[in-house]
């Protein structure tokens, strides 16, 4: 048995075939053939906001011919700083008809983060809600923005009020959008840590998006096109809401309910009981809290009427799924993806047979094999470990602006992921550890440069080492290592505080230890590994 054998394809679920036949198209032409076909049926549900198919159409070609007015051309990067709405989904599409390239970016961003990747990656213009304008605005002058479009916040409903205006528009939309949008332009901009730790933007292109739409939509074997209710809990600003949230949605002709806050659970059960959620995507912990939630052990949700879940972003612990799967009788499965192929490469079958432990069976048209970790070029056996290479269509471009780790990244069409894997024989794929050492903090990713800079600006800490260490919950969480300067007092509370000024919440440490030194190897470099090594045997 070898990996050219492709044994996963045995156990795939009866309906999904070994190659699926994926259409060379964009993903404004995937929206468009989905408008035709559905018209009047409902789209997005946002709360009491309901748009159709054809509003949804109509008012991002408003937002298209806005956008064109205001100088965005074909390849010129637009940012979206929006939570789970119906104006994000407006947006996005309104951008993609430009022929311009998505720059979502968390709405929870700080300025400076904000300042960072907005001139990185060179956004043009950025979508922002009015909460965040002032802040953002201070910076602007520091980024390659040349304007940015104000909205309401997300309890008002709005779209800026500028889109909707007939006055404004009567001019722009006399010159109807017309822009050749092809398979093979960018579409996404999806920050990555990629091979090295280090962030960067990797470059999705239409065609890599919807490969992995197809995908997912011959996958999911116990839906079908039309009926189904699609929950976007997890941020479409992240490949993984975008495609198996949002892009799934619009393939399979669905309704989209979107959720900008799934940490209320209340609402977000709500929002399931009341629209029959069918398809739930989400992440780990999402679905533990709604196991442990004593409204849903009371009977107090009906939960029937889902269908199918896609774990991402962490492993998913089998007590989970299967207490999950209790609650509602639908099907939980554990899949794989990195922000490099946009989203994902392996699944569990839907109905089919879920190993413990395992991320599940290369997906139609992916190809794999697990090398030896030193210099990628050898096939380990069956069995071994090593790193995970991929080849498909969902593999990214490259990365934006960086030639050199895009080479390292991707080598004579194989995707090197830095992850190490092994494959039992049977074509089941097990995650063994990561190459590299961003954390995975919830579905997000945080850099340890990143925190560790933040960290040492502060005036009581002479040295600091960040890594991602796992809690009492099995969920991968922010640790600090600090060394303070002598005769100082410097306390964890002390360290959070002055992290909350700039970074993201999630970013921000879980657990913060004082020590007097810090393991480095004999070149001096800081050996995170020692540290994560003994937080797990003091923990254990």
């Amino acid at each position: 048995m070898n990996y050219s054998d492709k044994p996963w394809i045995k156990k795939y679920d009866g309906e999904v075939p070994e190659i699926i036949k994926i259409p060379n198209i964009s993903l404004v032409d995937l929206f468009n053939r989905s408008v035709r076909a559905n018209k009047n049926s409902v789209c997005t549900i946002f709360k009491d906001q309901v748009y159709t198919y054809c509003e949804i159409e109509e008012l991002s070609n408003r937002v298209a011919a806005y956008l064109i007015s205001k100088g965005i051309q074909k390849g010129d990067r637009v940012g979206i700083s929006l939570p789970n709405t119906a104006t994000f989904v407006i947006y996005y599409y309104g951008i993609l008809k430009t022929g311009g390239v998505v720059m979502a970016l968390n709405p929870a961003y700080r300025p400076n983060e904000v300042q960072s990747l907005a001139a990185e990656s060179g956004i043009k213009i950025l979508i922002l809600s009015t909460e965040f304008y002032q802040e953002i605005k201070a910076v602007q002058d520091q980024t390659a923005i040349e304007s940015m479009i104000v909205v309401g916040r997300e309890d008002e409903h709005l779209l800026s009020p500028d889109i909707l205006s007939k006055d404004v528009l009567d001019e722009v939309l006399e010159r109807p959008v017309s822009i050749d949008v092809g398979p093979d332009d960018p579409a996404v901009f999806q920050y990555s840590g990629g091979t090295t730790g280090e962030p960067k933007c990797a470059v999705g292109l239409h065609r890599n998006l919807v490969a992995n739409v197809y995908q997912f939509d011959q996958w999911l074997v116990n839906t079908n096109p039309g009926e189904e209710t699609v929950l976007v809990a997890i941020p479409a600003y992240h490949v993984y809401g975008m495609v198996l949230g949002m892009h799934l949605a619009i393939k399979m002709g669905a309704r989209m309910v979107l959720v900008s806050n799934p940490g209320d659970l209340d609402s977000l059960l709500k929002a399931i009981e009341k629209h029959h959620v069918t398809v739930f995507p989400g992440v780990p912990n999402l679905y533990d809290a709604i196991n442990r939630y004593p409204p849903v052990l009371e009977g107090r949700y009906d939960l029937s009427s889902i269908k199918a879940c896609i774990s991402g972003s962490a492993t998913l612990p089998v007590s989970v799924k299967q207490e999950f799967e209790t609650l509602t009788h639908g099907h939980l499965v554990e899949g794989y993806g990195l922000s490099e192929a946009p989203t994902a490469t392996h699944c569990n079958p839907i109905l089919g047979e879920n190993r413990e432990g395992s991320i599940g069976l290369p997906l139609p048209n992916v190809d794999c094999r697990v090398v030896d970790i030193e210099t990628g070029q050898h096939k380990v056996p069956v069995g071994e470990i090593g790193e995970l290479i991929i080849h498909g269509p969902q593999v990214m471009a490259g990365y934006h602006q960086k030639p050199e780790e895009t080479a390292l990244a991707i080598r004579e069409g194989w995707l090197y992921t830095g992850d190490i894997v092994r494959m039992d024989s049977e074509g089941y794929f097990y995650l063994v550890d990561r190459k590299k050492d961003v954390i995975k903090v919830g579905g997000f990713q945080v850099w340890p440069n990143e925190v560790e800079a933040v960290i040492l600006l502060h005036p009581k800490v002479r040295e600091v080492a960040v890594a991602g260490v796992i809690n009492h919950r099995g969920a991968e969480v922010v640790k600090a290592w600090i060394v303070p300067q002598p005769d100082t007092n410097c306390t964890e509370d002390e360290i959070k505080t002055y992290c909350a000024e700039f970074l993201t919440k999630y970013k921000i440490p879980k657990f913060v230890s004082f020590r007097e030194s810090l393991p480095r190897t004999r070149v001096g470099k800081i050996l995170r590994r020692v540290l994560v090594a003994e937080d797990k045997q003091a923990n254990q």
